[in-house]
């Protein structure tokens, strides 16, 4: 078996979101690539038969950014967003499936939304950024640019933009699948705050440009889905269950009148899980059918289809472990997901809804030759009794009998998240990362994460770092007394808000010997002036600030408030140029374990933001995560 090294988790190909042909017979992926002497990505698109019948093929040469591919209605012709014009924004490019030059359809100084262009007929629709400003002066909520709905005329190559919109930020837009009107989903800025907060549905006639207004939504909305339900046609779309922000994702459902407005700000809109333990994560449109949904149950996936009679989900089948971008073809008899298991990396499957799904690509067949650390799956209650998931990885050719084991227990972000029974490998420390140097590594998924249904997720509005803490403590216990992790030796570590649960738990305990704070939230308030969520954020953690002088709900539950209290070694990783979690975040929390002697080191990107994109970035942040718990524990 050959070593598993930094550059073999960084070096590889990543296939992307699919798109399925409406005939069902291709699916075309991207599939990113990072290699050697390259800092950044590029993506090729590649081409599959559904069957499996044929090899998948190289669409697009993939020297440059080839990405967001949509099929004409056709299936013979697909357009995608490329900056292979001089590397500048993205633009429309059209290629026919057996192959040949692709052709640029738009060069616009403002390229397209990383949103995927929509072939109707002989239009597009493309959501467009407008021309970017270049001042010497920023007017707040003036520097991001707004994306607007173009339609693009592929006999005349003319475009015209839909006016009718207003001054309003163009999220996704939908084709009814009969040929006829677009759902477009907007915002009111670009902003997440208040942007995501005022989220709007409308319906667009692509000949014409007329709009008609359908009224609010909940929040956060994402994926209009028509169906055709008895008495006329229905919206499907995801958003968070009320009151948010804090909560699940849940599927609503509206009425589209034939004329005229809709029923005004959410009225009559219908949640179609409610009261279900799972989570939906995508919704597919059948041309003559109810849609099917995507959910996410405990650690595994499935596929549910909706019943027109009960107007609920019924489940259709189930997918082991991880499955995500859920695309079905116009017939809906055709799925693709990307999909991973315990032992195999994220790939592209396909096949009938009600299964089985057969791979497709295969991206990494380097990786097996690498001897895998085993991984379990765990079950156990909280403290108050409620059931709980997570997985558990012991060191490559090693099994319970062999413990106890220094124990690393990695927290996912979110949180609204979770760790699926999925292959734990990536750039940012992973399970497989750390097995792999003789670390059993436990990966809870505490109350406040997806998969478990809306109340699990809501438990944590306003209370981050309570139940969900102990939650996690609980799981730690078990596994000590079960003889598998040494109590002697525990690290914790995260990031985004695993990085928050782990400056958390140092300053709530010294039971750990090392801990690894990655881009995350040291102070809840200051989140709430520089993040890029703004209000959104006091969801988590209980208030703003300007709510009076205070003491406030989120000193309670901010790291900082208890750094005194901290001994155990601390790692802090950001990005520099992070907008959800500011590096102002990690600098404080440094400065907090500098002034009370603290043993830490503190490391930024430069040019980062949230993820840790740079190749020579990944590569040390493997090393130094590995380094860092080898010291401690």
């Amino acid at each position: 078996m050959g070593e598993l090294t930094p550059e073999l988790v960084v070096d590889g190909a990543v296939p992307l979101p699919p798109a399925i042909s409406p005939d069902g017979r291709w699916v075309a992926y991207p599939v990113t690539v990072i290699g050697r002497g390259e800092e950044h990505p590029r993506s090729a698109i590649w081409v599959a038969a559904t069957d499996g019948s044929s090899p998948p093929r190289k669409l697009t040469a993939g020297a440059a950014r080839d990405c967001l591919p949509r099929w004409a209605p056709d299936s013979a012709t697909l357009f995608f967003g490329s900056d292979r014009v001089r590397r500048g924004p993205l633009q429309v490019h059209r290629i026919p499936l057996d192959g040949g030059a692709a052709e640029a359809l738009t060069a616009w100084a403002g390229g397209i939304s990383d949103h995927l262009p929509l072939a109707c007929g002989r239009l597009v629709a493309v959501v467009a950024a407008d021309r970017p400003a270049h001042e010497d002066v920023v007017v707040w909520g003036e520097g991001v640019p707004y994306a607007r709905l173009r339609l693009l005329d592929l006999d005349t190559g003319r475009s015209r933009a839909v006016d009718g919109l207003g001054d309003r930020h163009v999220v996704e837009v939908r084709q009814r699948p009969d040929g006829g009107p677009l759902a477009v989903l907007s915002w009111a800025t670009p902003d997440l705050d208040p942007g995501s907060l005022d989220c709007r549905l409308h319906v667009v006639d692509p000949e014409t440009g007329d709009v008609r207004e359908l009224g609010g939504t909940m929040p956060e909305a994402s994926c209009p889905t028509w169906w055709n339900a008895v008495g006329g046609w229905h919206l499907c779309y995801l958003a968070t269950t009320p009151p948010g922000p804090v909560g699940g994702r849940a599927v609503f459902d509206v009425a589209v009148p034939e004329t005229g407005s809709g029923p005004g700000p959410a009225g009559g809109h219908r949640n179609l899980t409610l009261g279900m333990t799972v989570c939906p994560s995508g919704l597919a449109q059948v041309a003559d059918g109810p849609p099917l949904a995507l959910f996410a149950d405990g650690l595994d996936s499935a596929i549910h289809r909706l019943d027109p009679e009960s107007r609920g989900f019924g489940q259709v089948s189930s997918v082991r472990g991880l499955a995500g971008a859920l695309v079905v073809s116009r017939s809906g008899e055709v799925a693709a997901v990307l999909a991973s298991t315990s032992y195999e990396p994220v790939n592209v499957h396909a096949g009938p809804p009600a299964g089985p799904l057969t791979r497709l690509s295969d991206t990494r067949p380097e990786l097996r030759r690498v001897g895998w650390g085993s991984q379990e799956r765990l079950s156990y209650q909280a403290s108050d009794g409620l059931d709980l998931d997570g997985l558990l990885i012991l060191p490559p050719g090693r099994s319970r009998g062999d413990g106890p084991f220094p124990l690393v227990t990695l927290v996912h972000g979110g949180p609204y998240a979770r760790h699926a029974d999925q292959f734990m490998l990536g750039p940012i420390p992973s399970g497989q990362w750390l097995a792999t140097a003789g670390y059993a590594v436990f990966l809870p998924n505490p109350r406040g994460g997806e998969g478990h249904g809306h109340d699990f997720a809501a438990a944590v509005a306003g209370a981050v770092g309570g139940a969900e803490w102990t939650d996690i403590l609980r799981g730690i216990d078990l596994l000590i007394a079960d003889g598998v992790a040494d109590p002697d030796r525990l690290g914790i570590g995260g990031w985004s808000h695993g990085g928050f649960m782990a400056a958390w738990a140092v300053g709530q305990t010294g039971r750990f010997k090392a801990a690894l704070m990655g881009a995350g939230i040291s102070d809840w308030g200051m989140l709430v002036a520089t993040g890029e969520g703004g209000t959104l954020e006091a969801g988590l953690g209980g208030s703003c600030g300007w709510e009076g002088p205070g003491p406030h709900r989120h000193d309670q539950v901010s790291p900082i408030s208890y750094a005194s209290r901290i001994r155990t070694p601390v790692l802090i990783l950001h990005g520099a140029d992070d907008t959800n979690v500011p590096v102002g975040q990690a600098v404080y929390f440094h400065r907090a374990l500098r002034r009370f002697g603290v043993e830490h080191r503190f490391v930024v990107y430069p040019g980062e933001g949230h993820s840790i994109q740079g190749r020579g970035h990944q590569l040390d942040l493997l090393r130094r995560t590995r380094a860092w718990f080898d010291r401690w524990l």
